[in-house]
């Protein structure tokens, strides 16, 4: 049996209009995360590796690499009209800037990864990690 929108009962025309409104409501509610995984680890829309900072404690909505660091460490910037889903959440930084974290730990890149794939920064001071889901 399939049920056809056009049809004349109104019963059916309330079902498929509703099923329409859950559907659109469900895409708008679920935005895209903002870091994708490849090979294991999480990288950012450019593709570049990201990493965690140990030194970070996770859920304090803080990130402690501020100054020289976040020019080494850069953060993954979070949109003003940012918004937490799931386990992405979005800190404000000590210059008022935004930044993204999964599972409470911000993420960053490093700067000295040259290219997509890149993992140079994994294990650096031995407080920097490869950021995994």
């Amino acid at each position: 049996m399939s049920i056809h929108c056009m049809s004349p009962d109104m019963n059916l025309r309330l079902l498929c209009a509703a099923a329409a409104l859950l559907a659109v409501t469900a895409c708008a509610s679920n935005p895209p995360a903002p870091a994708s995984v490849a090979d294991g680890v999480f990288v950012g829309a450019n593709g570049m590796t990201l990493y965690t900072f140990d030194k970070d404690a996770a859920g304090s909505g803080k990130s402690v690499c501020n100054g020289p660091c976040a020019t080494n460490w850069p953060p993954l910037a979070a949109a003003a009209n940012a918004s937490a889903s799931g386990d992405w959440s979005v800190i404000t930084r000590d210059d008022g800037s935004r930044q993204w974290a999964y599972k409470g730990k911000p993420l960053y890149f490093w700067a000295k990864d040259q290219k997509p794939g890149d993992r140079s920064g994994d294990g650096f001071n031995k407080v920097w990690q490869l950021a995994r889901p």
